[in-house]
């Protein structure tokens, strides 16, 4: 039998998750079609349909609530009223199945990502992480393929089924965070060449320099955001933990939008960060035993990120893997051996958890 496409083990994959229900047990997460992702685009393909029989053998996954009236995407007091209602799931996915059908994705993103945004922090990020999968998945393979529309519908349908604004400065039905002192991204040696125009003004419409606006203020959020998650990679890997989970979502959730923001529009690039970074430093005093100081990693015997990710897949743990794959496409990005710290710690963690 030849090998599988990425194309061929993700397609398959959705195609056999797609009647599954969204949680398991008391509210975890269905973390399926994200792993199986993660998986065909680190090269294990092949290991796709098995990972899903394990997984499909060993949750029980809820029943999708049933559908119960359309929601009006032109009507903000409809849509806004049912934000955060898990009940409205199958709704909020109807939804999105009609808007992918009408336009194409970076649209309906486009449309959504500013409204759905100041709720990223709900159950512990996973509606915009399942959302920036399927992002990855559509834009590498084509939304011709209804799965793949179908899979990014689903994660914004839970994205905004358990959209929570509880973190620092991001108020409810606010579409962005306040800006101000302190919420600039981070400084770096580009920042006079990022910001200007050509003729040395800012550009009062985009916040970047001219020409291209995919370049300019997609490079400073990726940058900001890329650094973000290497700070609590690091965290996390020298950050006493009650359990090893929880706080990975403080690295997986910037990752994700790092996933996403290239395919954003300028104006949306900067919330999406500084959303991004106070849902990380809320999940720091959540799930933080301690007050933490962030101090150097040891790295010594820290394995190469190779054998991390074939360590996570043995493991079989979907956080294992996508903190893994993380790691390794974060070090591509921008080289940081506290990323490596990270998933091996998860690693570690998980196994001695499942034992």
């Amino acid at each position: 039998m030849s090998p599988l496409t990425y194309t061929d083990a993700v397609g398959g994959a959705l195609e056999r998750l797609r009647g599954v229900g969204f949680e398991h047990g008391p509210r975890f997460v269905n973390h399926a079609p994200m792993a199986a992702e993660a998986l065909a685009y680190m090269g294990y393909a092949d290991d796709v349909p098995r990972w899903v029989d394990r997984n499909l053998r060993t949750h029980t996954y809820h029943d999708v609530p049933d559908a119960r009236w359309a929601i009006d995407p032109a009507d903000a007091n409809d849509w806004r009223s049912a934000l955060g209602d898990f009940s409205r799931v199958a709704d909020w996915t109807a939804l999105f199945e009609r808007e992918l059908a009408l336009a194409p994705w970076p649209e309906v993103l486009a449309r959504w990502w500013p409204r759905l945004l100041p709720g990223m922090s709900g159950v512990l990020t996973h509606g915009v992480i399942r959302t920036a999968h399927a992002v990855r998945a559509i834009s590498r393979s084509g939304e011709e393929n209804l799965a793949y529309r179908q899979e990014l519908a689903q994660g914004l349908g839970y994205w905004a089924a358990r959209y929570a604004s509880h973190t620092h400065g991001i108020r409810p039905g606010d579409e962005y965070p306040s800006t101000g002192e302190g919420d600039e991204y981070p400084r770096t040696g580009d920042d006079d060449r990022d910001s200007r125009t050509g003729d040395g003004e800012q550009d009062p419409r985009t916040g970047d320099g001219g020409g291209d606006p995919l370049t300019g203020d997609t490079d400073r959020a990726a940058a900001a955001l890329d650094g973000l998650v290497a700070e609590y990679a690091g965290i996390y890997a020298s950050a006493p933990q009650r359990h090893p989970v929880p706080l990975i979502h403080s690295i997986t959730g910037p990752a994700a939008v790092r996933l996403v923001v290239e395919h954003l529009p300028a104006a949306q690039r900067r919330p999406s960060y500084l959303v991004a970074r106070d849902v990380s430093a809320s999940m720091l005093d959540w799930f933080s035993t301690t007050p933490v100081t962030p101090r150097p990693v040891g790295f010594g015997g820290v394995p190469d990120l190779g054998e991390v990710f074939a360590t996570a897949v043995a493991i079989g743990d979907e956080h294992a893997i996508k903190l893994a794959e993380v790691a390794v496409r974060h070090q591509a990005l921008a080289p940081d051996p506290r990323l490596a710290a990270a998933a091996h710690a998860a690693n570690q963690g998980l196994a001695r958890f499942r034992r």
